[in-house]
């Protein structure tokens, strides 16, 4: 009985995620101990962060003090910029699929959440994940040796017009609050974050072994004045901060690789910032550590101390190396591997511009006791020399240049070599000596997409796929309202949260990012195709317990070939639901364009669709659907009429006019050239199997 009464005494001690909690005694004495720790341990890192800004002069092209040759040219040769963007550019293709479909889910029942897919594909689209996020993320991780993201929720209010009508019937003007929320991703950068220990497998064991993530973080004025307003600072000490950032200009302890790129760039911003940290550890709370948020401006100075505030209790940090050792938290930038290299091609190229430009004047020799009149002698059109041609000579420099471009070509070999840059990755690539024919065109592409995707991994499990379930946790806990998303295709629909306990959502429903594998699924089309031919043909009595299916088969088949808008055109469900007609009419009221269904009544829509008509289209999309309802309504007309007439069909082949025959394996005619990086079938390599090198 009296131990039941403690853990009542504990639970009720035991503060609510939105409670301050830097007032407490005990609270302040152990963030007071844990910021000399984060100090310390930035300080221990400072030799990686000149490493990485040295890494953002070589991709940036700028020289740096690391060249030796000091002359009259002051060139810059792109060697890693290439090798960096053919790395963004393959990584990001293949992460983003152009079938637009990014999510793959995998449930206990045989019940796919087409809503939850479609809503996480929202977010990502929403955020413009690839082209904000994962392209110069891919940057930084070869500049940084890190991948790292800070996943949050975000809401944003903004107010709109709207034009509306009064009770005369006129029009009428008001503004309307509009509030925009979901995830944000943040990318950080290496620089500006400490995992401790660094000898663990990342954030989540680094603070379950008693250690800490801290991230600087630089404020402004008004960054401080919204985060008072939104209760993570209290209000007595961020207003402190902020009369002695008025007061006095905040010096920069730490400098901050943002400010640093922007430099290179020719881009230098003024103006006083505070810069704190904010770290991620559990402290003792209640007899239990609890994970929490801890933000601070200097070395006595706490601005707020909260429980973790999502649901999930998981820190919002997602790190991962690019190149992983084992039992280290943190990798070695590729690019500091070819870095020497880059400043040795630098160099070259120096070296060779000055030769070229002594090699382009002629050296002219000439015996001053011979020739008193040297100084007459001044190149220029039409010039007379008064010297006999015998006392005169001429010379070449040599032209050293030529084989400082050799030089360059081994070198800029190596890097790619080194960063893992092939030919097929980099455009106009084709001039690199003898043409490739079609077999080896293919062998270089299907090692290209293999290797890739082996590449690529790292960012999908280590950062994609966490941030998803990021995404779907804290949709559950923040989402209150119900929003329209894209789904399966150009038909829309409301997707309404499911009412599942958190601690359920991750048994119940696990979320993968599926770009590498469609990517990497897109290499066996051919052998996919061939496979269809001979299941089809196989006689049902031989699998007897199972029924062959080959609808989904196709449909994966049609989006990886014609992508998500054309697919659910060629291929269209029957058995899909038809979309109510209010619904489709309100969907059209906001100006969105909505598709045709086929197991829609025409007639019953027409009818809805015309009374949403008679009070205006604004945006002249319920026109446009009418018609396709009109378009559809004779396409069954004429369908009817062929079912009753019969179609035309037939064709010698037994399996259907045109149709190839069982196991055929479909390509060109004979005699007749294929596109180029078709795989032909003797150069067909098992699924998964790299090809022998090309020779």
């Amino acid at each position: 009985m009296a131990d039941d009464t403690k853990e009542e005494k504990t639970s009720r001690k035991m503060p609510d995620r939105n409670d301050e909690l830097s007032g407490r005694k005990d609270i302040r004495d152990q963030v007071f101990k844990l910021h000399a720790k984060v100090n310390k341990a930035f300080e221990n890192q400072n030799s990686r962060t000149n490493d990485a800004l040295d890494n953002w002069e070589a991709f940036r092209l700028k020289l740096g003090d690391r060249q030796f040759y000091n002359g009259n040219s002051r060139v810059y040769i792109p060697f890693v910029r290439d090798a960096v963007d053919a790395r963004q550019t393959r990584f990001s293709n293949q992460l983003f699929p152009v079938s637009g479909r990014f999510v793959e889910v995998t449930t206990p029942d045989d019940e796919i959440p087409h809503a939850r897919m479609a809503l996480l594909e929202h977010y990502v689209r929403r955020d413009d994940l690839k082209t904000r996020v994962v392209r110069p993320l891919i940057a930084v991780g070869d500049c940084e040796g890190q991948y790292s993201l800070y996943v949050s929720w975000e809401s944003k209010t903004r107010y709109a017009g709207a034009r509306t009508t009064n009770d005369d019937q006129e029009d009428d003007y008001e503004e309307i609050e509009v509030t925009e929320a979901g995830p944000h991703v943040e990318i950080i950068n290496d620089p500006d974050l400490v995992i401790s220990p660094v000898t663990c497998d990342g954030v989540e064991d680094a603070i379950a072994k008693g250690g800490f993530v801290a991230i600087i973080r630089r404020w402004t004025k008004a960054t401080i004045k919204k985060m008072i307003a939104d209760k993570e600072f209290t209000s007595k000490e961020g207003e402190a901060v902020v009369e002695e950032m008025t007061a006095v200009q905040t010096p920069n302890r730490r400098k901050s690789p943002q400010k640093e790129i922007a430099s290179i760039l020719g881009i230098k911003e003024k103006g006083g910032h505070l810069q704190g940290v904010e770290i991620w550890t559990h402290l003792k709370i209640a007899g239990t550590y609890r994970l929490c948020r801890i933000y601070m401006a200097g070395p006595d100075r706490i601005l707020g101390v909260k429980l973790c505030p999502y649901w999930s209790d998981k820190c919002p940090v997602l790190s991962v190396p690019v190149e992983r050792d084992a039992g280290v938290a943190k990798g070695r930038p590729p690019v500091s591997n070819v870095l020497d290299l880059q400043v040795l091609a630098n160099d070259t190229l120096n070296e060779g511009a000055d030769t070229g430009h002594y090699s382009a004047m002629p050296i002219i020799m000439t015996d001053p006791e011979k020739n008193p009149k040297a100084n007459t002698m001044v190149l220029g059109l039409g010039a007379i020399w008064q010297t006999s041609p015998k006392d005169t000579q001429f010379a070449e420099f040599p032209p050293l240049w030529k084989d400082c471009f050799e030089r360059l070509a081994e070198v800029k070999q190596q890097i790619f070599q080194t960063l893992g840059v092939n030919p097929s990755m980099i455009p106009a690539a084709a001039g690199r000596g003898k043409k490739m024919n079609q077999a080896e065109l293919a062998n270089e592409q299907q090692v290209d997409i293999l290797t890739t995707a082996d590449a690529v991994t790292v960012i999908e499990e280590g950062i994609l796929t966490p941030m998803l379930e990021r995404f779907m946790e804290y949709d559950y806990q923040f989402r209150e309202d119900e929003i329209t998303v894209r789904m399966l295709g150009e038909v829309g629909q409301k997707a309404i949260m499911q009412d599942v306990e958190p601690q359920q959502d991750n048994a119940r429903y696990f979320f993968k990012w599926y770009g590498v594998e469609a990517a990497r699924n897109a290499a066996m089309m051919q052998q996919q195709t061939a496979a269809i031919n001979v299941l089809k043909e196989i006689p049902p009595q031989l699998y007897q317990d199972y029924t062959l299916n080959l609808a989904p088969l196709l449909k994966q088949m049609a989006e990886n070939l014609f992508g998500p808008r054309l697919a659910p055109l060629i291929l269209v469900d029957k058995n899909e639901p038809s979309v109510d007609p209010m619904i489709e009419n309100d969907m059209l009221e906001h100006g969105f364009d909505v598709a045709v269904h086929p197991g829609d009544d025409d007639q019953q829509h027409m009818q809805a669709h015309m009374q949403l008509m008679q009070s205006g289209d604004p945006h002249g999309n319920v026109r446009k659907h009418l018609q396709m309802h009109q378009q559809q309504m004779q396409h069954k007309a004429q369908a009817a009429q062929m079912a009753q007439g019969g179609g035309p069909g037939g064709g010698g082949n037994p399996n259907g006019g045109g149709a190839p025959s069982p196991g055929a394996q479909p390509g060109a005619p004979a005699n007749m050239k294929q596109m180029p990086g078709a795989v032909h079938p003797d150069q067909m390599a098992a699924h998964g199997a790299l090809p022998p090198p090309r020779r």
